[in-house]
């Protein structure tokens, strides 16, 4: 089974032929410049506790992280929305490794600005068995210290793309969360977490399963 990088890395050779240079080096030069700002090291890191909250899934039902941290650890991962391609092979990477990570003792749950029409569009197209919970506002994503603005140049980029971010996120904030990845104890402490600016860069799932069973 390929690795997610591999699948990242793979997408990448397609995306440089599709996609005028130009272009590539405008989002380029966008990530760039969010790097710079330093802003991960603002989001929450190992050793950090989460904080509580609820949230309704991609059913409309609400979802309360203290319910879910009485059952088990958590394995919580941030995503920009369904029309992400690296999102999307994100979710897929981590759904090929539920039953690794049920057996090690961690559930796995997934938050997105997405709107939760869209969420369970997601939910159904990659056929995920965890919950996607809707953030309305990046409220939670904020606490967590992730959250940053689309840049006026990737949202005319994203236009020609076809890319609607206001209509999947309900909102004309053009506010989102940089992709993250944590593990949470039942005592609400991360004991692992992946953060990156780069929205290329994801969490590969087998270092996250590390962690949980280094933790569990």
């Amino acid at each position: 089974m390929s690795t997610l990088k591999e699948e990242i890395d793979a997408y990448e050779v397609v995306k440089a032929e599709k996609v005028p240079a130009p272009t590539l080096a405008t989002m380029n030069d966008a990530t760039t410049d969010l790097i710079a700002t330093g802003i991960e090291n603002k989001a929450l890191k190992t050793g950090d506790k989460i904080p509580q909250f609820s949230l309704p899934n991609q059913n409309n039902q609400a979802s309360s992280i203290a319910d879910r941290l009485d059952a088990s650890m958590l394995v919580i991962t941030f995503y920009r929305g369904g029309w992400c391609p690296y999102c999307n092979l994100e979710l897929n990477a981590f759904q090929q490794m539920i039953p690794e990570f049920e057996s090690a003792g961690a559930k796995l749950i997934a938050i997105s600005p997405e709107v939760p029409d869209h969420s369970f569009t997601t939910q159904e197209k990659h056929d995920l068995s965890f919950d996607i919970l809707y953030d309305k506002g990046n409220e939670i994503s904020k606490e967590f210290g992730l959250v940053f603005t689309l840049p006026m140049e990737i949202r005319s980029i994203y236009d020609t793309f076809g890319i609607d971010v206001v209509g999947h996120n309900g909102d004309e904030s053009f506010e989102m969360p940089m992709p993250a990845t944590y593990v949470v104890n039942q005592s609400g402490e991360i004991v692992y977490h992946f953060v990156d600016p780069d929205y290329t860069k994801r969490s590969e799932p087998a270092d996250v399963l590390a962690a949980v069973k280094a933790n569990s």
